[in-house]
């Protein structure tokens, strides 16, 4: 087998839940304070995921004080704890960077998914 694909598989052994575009996700991330280490959530909605492999990486973003903030989180990251998926959206695009220019509800305004079974 090749080296990197040995290499890919010893770090990527977490267990994720799947992640979409358009889902609104909660990302618990360790900080060091000191000689302890603390929890800080990050929620927000995934506006992009690149990347295959180790190198897989998702990007949230929110609103905080009326101000937009964007975190680009490697999936395989080791100071990541856990992922926590809180909505999933129903989006037409891979690629959500339009939020960038809405303000306000429009912002975080997603469709959330529908179930298949209700008939028309």
């Amino acid at each position: 087998m090749d080296k990197m694909k040995l290499f890919e598989e010893a770090y990527t052994k977490k267990e994720y839940p799947e992640i979409n575009v358009g889902d609104t996700v909660k990302v618990l991330t360790k900080i060091p304070e000191g000689d302890k280490i603390r929890l800080h959530p990050f929620e927000g909605v995934v506006i992009a995921k690149k990347g295959t492999g180790i190198s897989k990486c998702f990007t949230l973003r929110k609103i905080s004080y009326g101000e937009g903030i964007e975190r680009v989180f490697p999936l395989y990251s080791p100071s990541i704890e856990r992922i926590d998926v809180l909505k999933q959206g129903k989006v037409r695009r891979a690629k959500l960077f339009y939020l960038r220019t809405k303000v306000g509800k429009n912002a975080t305004k997603i469709e959330p998914k529908e179930t298949k079974d209700k008939a028309k």
